[in-house]
Parts: structure tokens; sequence; C-alpha cells
């Protein structure tokens, strides 16, 4: 954190991390580094935190309120905060504040729940943005680190070979593919479509080098027509018996 203070020294920047990282030691860390942060926090990791709340919450202290957002229709959001908790009972000068957030979905009758700590001041006007800052760290878990680990491009413990930039060499590599890969599918519907009849990332990359093997293929463009299509067709030569 140091090092990326020196060398960003006036970035703004809104730390988001799993429920490992709401602890003392980095909460102090993050605060002396001037970084913002929303970090998630577990009943189970948290006992004494979540007590503290549910007491004040018998008390009335803790602010209840359910919205409702335009931009999803179906979703009742309910949220509860309180600023100016202790971390844990063992660093109670360490204050910060708490939110938790419950989502229903009145058309599927899905539940899900969600809680923060944050240095982020929770009111009514800034609690969804909160929220939503927190998620965040979801889809770039879904969309980006398990893309690369699951689906095919093995970006996996096989990166740690190698003395001196081996290892290096083929993380730079592995992400220089999965940019190109984003890019075709955000502005190729060729490339979608060719994705969607496959099924999954994993078969495609296997097709796509079955007919690397197999064929001369003149552009990107012609490989994915023929995948779409369903491969190319050549009549293979007859030989005489031996």
């Amino acid at each position: 954190m140091r090092d990326f203070r020196r060398e960003h020294p006036h970035l703004q920047v809104i730390i988001v991390e799993d429920g490992i990282s709401s602890n003392a030691p980095h909460v102090i860390d993050l605060k002396n580094n001037n970084c913002h942060f929303i970090l998630g926090a577990k009943e189970g990791d948290h006992k004494f935190l979540f007590n503290y709340i549910n007491e004040a919450a018998a008390r009335g202290e803790t602010t209840e309120l359910t919205a409702n957002h335009d931009e999803y229709p179906n979703i009742t959001h309910c949220f509860s905060f309180l600023n100016d908790v202790p971390i844990n009972q063992s660093n109670q000068d360490i204050r910060v504040n708490f939110l938790e957030y419950w989502e229903l979905n009145t058309q599927t009758g899905k539940f899900k729940h969600f809680s923060w700590v944050t240095d982020f001041t929770v009111t009514e006007e800034d609690m969804f943005k909160i929220m939503r800052g927190g998620r965040a760290r979801w889809k770039i878990e879904n969309e980006t680190f398990n893309v690369i680990k699951n689906q095919g491009y093995n970006f996996n413990h096989n990166y740690g070979l190698g003395k001196k930039n081996l290892s290096i060499v083929f993380a730079m590599l592995m992400i220089l593919a999965f940019l190109v890969d984003q890019t075709l599918q955000l502005c190729c519907s060729l490339f979608g479509a060719v994705w969607q009849k496959a099924g999954t990332k994993i078969q495609l990359w296997v097709d796509i080098r079955s007919l690397f093997k197999c064929y001369k293929i003149a552009s990107m463009e012609s490989l994915f027509r023929h995948l779409y299509k369903g491969g190319f067709e050549q009549d293979l030569p007859e030989y005489p018996d031996d």
C-alpha cells in the first residue's frame, strides 16, 4: 500500500474487498494511506460488530429504509445502517460505518443479503451508491478472475514457473488474449454468434484450435464464419493400397 501511494500520491481510490479484509490492521493501513474503502463483513467473522449493531437496532439507533429504483422495477431494496461503530472488540478505537442490505426480487422470489464496513458516512442519499460499490467486487470477480481461471485461459499456478521472466510473459500473453476476446465480445456480433453456438468459451477454443491444426485460414473473420456455418468442407485425397 505504501508503494502504491508513493507511485500514485494524488489518485482518488476506493478499495473494495471481501470479508477477510475487514480487520483492524488493514483498516488502519487503508486510512494511513488515504484510501477510501468498502469491505465485506460477515456475521460469522464479526460477531462483536453484529452484536453491537443488533443491540443498537433494539434501541432504535439504526436507520432502516426500504426503497425502489426505476432501473430495477422488480427489486425491493432494504437498508439498515449505523455510522461510527467499532470494528471489533479488541480495537474499539478503530471506527467504521456499517451498511447492511437485503434484496428481494418480487418476480422470481430470490433473496440476497450483503453487509459492509466503510469509511464513507452512510446516508439515505448515498446508501444505494455505497451498496453498488460494494457489490461491484462480484462483477469483477465473475467477469474477470473466474473467466481467466475457469474458461480456457488457464490462469493458474502454472504462471509461477520460471526463474526470471517466464511467468510474467505467460501472464501478459494471457491477458492480451483476454483483452482481444473482450473487445470481440463488445464489438463483433459474429464472434457473439459463434460463441453462442459453441455454448461455452472452452468449447469455442476447442473448435478454433481444431481448425487451426487442419486448415490454412486467411483471417479470423473467415474462421468465425466457417465455425458459424458448420466448419470447413474438404475432400480427403485417396491413396492406393501399399
